[in-house]
């Protein structure tokens, strides 16, 4: 199949303009492969940009392309390319780094200050017909593997990162924090890594979204009202977990969200901080201090692509649950009108008309 002879793009100009324009056509580098993309899901981060101008020091400079939760088809290949070609179906995993820097050398190219990140201020995201990108970030789906499947590598990803990054054990006793996307991925990965006991908590407003938790195994879920006081909801989480929690993973960013972590969290445990919200909060840092809790970060992923990958080629866990609103490319502004509402969980948006490149059992 020949490449779109139109690039039509999700731009976004400024907090609540976005528009749908032709941008141009590009052709690969040496090392780099043109692909047509599917599917794109809309992220938290992709509507920082639009709600609000960005986030932390990442901040809208120009007309910035949205997404980076994708898969694509490849059209054309650079010189240098062999191991993918033309027609393949990838997972784009849209965070490079420059590979020169010191920290890329160390491995963390997922902080790289001069990488290719998409989308930030510098890069544009690829909610668009067409994206070239280096060829190394973009991996080969399996037969049995959907296009939103590919897509939902991304966040996976960071679920991956996350659970590494805290720790989770066989055993383990964890708390997560925010029944949106990225709480519910984090709760597939801690159980999958070994966590025997899950609690997920959110606001009562919520509920929907907790009760999608309890089905993908929580062993219990807790609502939050606005009058509940930190020391009760302590209490009701150490309650299902007959204990202190062993490690936290928590995505809502906000302050309350921290500052429970930290309480509920036996000594010497782990709180992993996945979310973005406010960027100045308060927290118990003498109890933290004092428990020697160990409070860490994650931004991105790094290298966990081909475990994404793995554990949903094998089976090992499902996605696919995690959508729950469909949109062709034409309806973006629709699409991210729902994705900030929290109506839904995963909002996906189809640049070719759904299933065109899944493999014919998946298609309707």
């Amino acid at each position: 199949m020949a490449p779109p002879q139109e690039n039509m793009a999700a731009v976004c100009y400024g907090q609540d303009d976005l528009r749908l324009v032709s941008i141009p056509i590009p052709e690969p580098a040496f090392n780099e492969v043109v692909l047509e993309v599917d599917s794109c899901g809309i992220c938290g981060t992709d509507i920082h940009f639009l709600k609000e101008g960005g986030f932390g020091d990442q901040k809208l400079i120009r007309p910035l392309v949205l997404g980076h939760e994708s898969a694509g088809v490849v059209r054309k290949v650079g010189s240098s390319v062999t191991h993918l070609k033309v027609g393949d179906r990838v997972a784009i995993e849209p965070a490079a780094g420059c590979r020169t820097c010191d920290l890329c050398k160390v491995g963390k190219y997922n902080i790289c200050l001069n990488g290719k990140h998409c989308p930030t201020k510098n890069h544009d995201g690829n909610c668009s017909n067409l994206f070239a990108h280096y060829a190394d970030c973009c991996f080969k789906l399996p037969d049995h593997i959907t296009m939103e499947e590919g897509a939902l590598l991304e966040p996976l990803a960071v679920g991956v990162y996350a659970g590494r990054r805290a720790d989770i054990r066989l055993g383990s006793k964890v708390i997560i924090f925010g029944a949106g996307p990225i709480g519910l991925i984090s709760l597939i990965v801690a159980k999958a890594m070994g966590a025997t006991r899950t609690v997920v908590l959110d606001l009562a407003k919520a509920s929907n979204r907790l009760a999608v938790a309890k089905k993908l195994g929580a062993t219990e879920v807790i609502p939050i009202g606005a009058a509940d006081k930190e020391e009760d909801i302590v209490k009701k989480i150490q309650g299902v977990l007959g204990g202190p929690a062993d490690r936290v993973l928590e995505c809502t960013g906000s302050q309350p969200g921290m500052r429970i972590s930290i309480k509920a969290t036996r000594n010497a445990g782990i709180v992993c901080l996945v979310g973005l919200g406010k960027e100045e909060v308060q927290l118990p840092i003498v109890d933290a201090i004092s428990r020697e809790i160990q409070i860490i970060t994650v931004m991105r992923y790094n290298h966990d692509y081909p475990a994404a990958l793995e554990i949903v080629s094998s089976g090992y866990v499902d996605v696919k649950p995690l959508v729950s609103h469909h949109f062709a490319l034409k309806d973006v502004n629709e699409a991210f009108r729902v994705a900030a509402s929290g109506e839904g969980l995963k909002v996906m948006v189809h640049l070719t008309p759904r299933d065109t490149n899944n493999p014919s059992k998946f298609v309707n």
